[in-house]
């Protein structure tokens, strides 16, 4: 089954609405005729308007970083996924691995939050990973299916079909350190299998699992060369449009 790559920005917490603007200013027409893959930028929510206003028209689309999963209510400092809507997003990260080494985030909240992403009609780009103590420890298989299992707690094929996962060696995020391509590959069909029981062997054929962990022009295109590999999740290279614009057209 085809799978269409997709490569997605998280640009974390940088950059000001103004710097927005003038990334995309000067990194749209670098990507403008650009049809193999699907671009997605997500920025600080603060961000947002001046993003969606500046890509308006073009191939690039819009996503949060994280999401509360009530529709409203006293959840200071939340922003929920009809805020999302309304701005003219139409993804959102979940489960990123500062969110869960920082914020308290865990596999039980991240379902929360997958559920309510997929039934307002976004697309959910769904984290999971392995820190380096359980990569030396020889857990990785353990955590990758655990996270899995978790995240996708009592949610249908059917209401999943947007989803996309995003596998994210916490050991290679802003270290420097990337996964080999064919550990990353190793890492990916793992979790497809995964997806395969919670869901069925067809929709994991076709669920689309990205990169992220220090992804650099330099390392692009060996990594996109893997058939297990269906697109990247960019960190520190996506906030340069021309350092971005090189991962794109790798």
């Amino acid at each position: 089954m085809s799978r269409k790559t997709l490569i997605a920005a998280n640009w974390k917490m940088y950059k000001t609405p103004l710097q927005a603007r003038e990334f995309f200013r000067d990194f749209l027409p670098q990507v403008k005729d650009h049809t193999r893959d699907e671009i997605v930028v997500c920025p600080p929510f603060v961000d947002l308007p001046a993003a969606i206003e500046s890509a308006h028209g073009s191939n690039v689309t819009l996503g949060g970083q994280d999401m509360y999963w009530e529709k409203e209510g006293a959840f200071t400092g939340e922003i929920s996924s009809g805020m999302l809507l309304a701005l003219g997003c139409t993804h959102v990260i979940l489960g990123h691995s500062e969110r869960r080494q920082y914020f308290g985030e865990t596999d039980d909240t991240v379902n929360l939050k997958l559920k309510a992403a997929l039934e307002a009609g976004l697309t959910p780009i769904v984290c999971v990973g392995e820190v380096l103590e359980e990569r030396e420890a020889g857990l990785t298989e353990d955590v990758l299916r655990r996270q899995c299992l978790r995240a996708f707690h009592a949610i249908s094929a059917k209401k999943a079909a947007k989803m996309v996962v995003a596998y994210e060696p916490v050991w290679a995020i802003g270290t420097g350190k990337t996964a080999t391509p064919e550990l990353a590959a190793d890492a990916h069909q793992l979790i497809r299998g995964e997806v395969a029981k919670a869901f069925s062997e067809e929709f994991a054929a076709g669920l689309r699992i990205l990169y992220g962990g220090s992804v650099k022009p330099e390392n692009a295109k060996a990594l996109m060369a893997e058939e297990e590999i269906d697109g990247a999740l960019v960190g520190g290279a996506s906030l340069d449009p021309k350092s971005f614009a090189a991962i794109v057209k790798y």
